[in-house]
């Protein structure tokens, strides 16, 4: 089911399940509410495990303040009610204790969004809301107060974050999104130097080249049904193993020499089925369905490279931050990393967008990854999972490298190594 056809409660709890189990709050910790079209307030109990909420857990607080449900309501009721008071086009409040989210609450900075284009977007400007008692009417003013000023996200100071949306889905992937960039810019700093990107580098992401002339496919062949369901499942455990998040994060895969499958843009990324997958042909798209902004880079290395099968762009934190970061990923770790990716360079931001086959020039059997400055890293395959393969060793490689700081000094694999690899695997 759509998740804007579920009811209420079961919104609340997808969500909070998706929050916990994501490790952005704990057991006790964070709540939701959305406003119904009557007034009445759904949110989170107070006291309850997050993490085996149901939805006869939920309350509802209706207008005159008469309560439904088996529990009190969450501490914070106050504050969502302040924020709904203040912004009527607001209709759904996230609020979360991200252990990265509290970082920057309790050094009293805010995350960069301009780490990558998508969380700009996303996230928008991020407001501060300083320091009251939990649960408070003062709370509730200060952050009531800084929605009012028009921003959809706000860090608590001391406290953690609370986001807010049309829907709960909508609120719920500001949240996500400005976690990631945290996380990112945290690991990126730890490495050197971390780079933003300017208004002009963001306004790149709206080019609207990914609209392409629609097409209504005759039939679906069964190698393409049975490529939609791989690529659908790849998409959500992707999402499971946070490489992608509800916003971010495309997969593809070639059919045959002129067509292929990508994931749709501005998708839930978990809720992602076979359907939803956009089946392009030469330069059309499925009627009905829109395709990721990348659409024209897939293409061209589908066109310069028969032996590419599947595709996969992600902004994963551990590796976008060498994507942010000055400093180049180094894969001569353990042998797997460099059998897998071999050597990474990393492409100036904006070429994925003006400049796609200058993208795929650089992709070869001996580059199948690369990354893309301030954006994401693209893996190749030759078929799905080994492009997915790929993107985990990117992931787990570039986290060895960046744990290895509190430790001591990487020592690489040697060039007289790296040439018996080369000799018994890569030839």
């Amino acid at each position: 089911m759509r998740f804007n056809f579920q009811s209420p409660r079961q919104q609340l709890v997808e969500i909070m399940n998706r929050i916990y189990y994501g490790g952005m709050t704990t057991l006790s910790g964070g709540n939701l509410s959305t406003l119904d079209d009557d007034g009445c307030i759904w949110i989170t109990p107070s006291a309850i495990d997050k993490g085996k909420l149901t939805g006869r857990d939920i309350i509802c607080v209706h207008p005159d303040g008469t309560l439904e449900g088996p529990h009190p309501p969450s501490v914070e009721l106050p504050f969502h009610r302040a924020i709904y008071q203040n912004r009527p086009d607001v209709r759904a409040i996230v609020h979360a204790h991200s252990p990265a989210l509290v970082s920057f609450s309790i050094v009293r900075k805010i995350p960069d969004t301009n780490l990558i284009p998508q969380a700009s977007r996303v996230c928008g400007a991020v407001g501060y809301a300083p320091y009251a008692l939990p649960g408070s009417e003062a709370l509730g003013d200060n952050i009531a107060q800084t929605f009012a000023e028009g921003y959809d996200v706000v860090l608590l100071e001391n406290h953690g974050v609370a986001t807010a949306g049309a829907t709960l889905l909508e609120a719920f992937q500001r949240l996500e999104t400005l976690d990631f960039c945290a996380r990112t810019q945290m690991y990126a700093q730890g490495l050197g130097q971390a780079s933003a990107l300017t208004d002009e580098q963001i306004n790149l992401f709206d080019h609207r080249e990914h609209v392409l002339e629609e097409f209504t496919p005759a039939s679906h062949s069964s190698r393409e049904r049975e490529l939609r369901e791989k690529l659908a499942d790849i998409v959500q455990r992707s999402c499971q193993r946070q490489l992608m998040i509800s916003t971010e994060g495309v997969a593809s895969a070639r059919i045959d020499a002129d067509s292929f499958l990508i994931t749709p843009t501005g998708f839930d990324r978990p809720s992602i089925d076979p359907e939803n997958i956009v089946l392009i042909q030469g330069d059309k798209r499925e009627a009905g369905k829109l395709p990721s902004r990348s659409v024209r880079l897939h293409r061209a290395i589908y066109q310069k490279h028969p032996d590419v099968e599947c595709i996969i762009t992600s902004q994963a934190p551990f590796i976008t931050a060498y994507a942010v970061a000055e400093k180049d990923l180094d894969t001569k770790t353990i042998p797997e990393s460099y059998i897998m990716l071999l050597d990474v360079p990393k492409i100036n931001f904006g070429k994925q967008y003006a400049e796609p086959e200058k993208i795929a020039d650089t992709i070869s059997p001996a580059c199948p990854v690369v990354l893309l400055q301030n954006d994401c890293v693209l893996t190749t395959g030759k078929s799905v999972l080994q492009a997915f393969d790929r993107l985990e060793v990117a992931e787990f490689t570039a986290r060895s490298l960046i744990e290895t700081a509190s430790i001591g000094q990487l020592v690489p694999i040697s060039d007289d190594e790296i040439a018996a690899i080369k000799t018994k695997f890569l030839q």
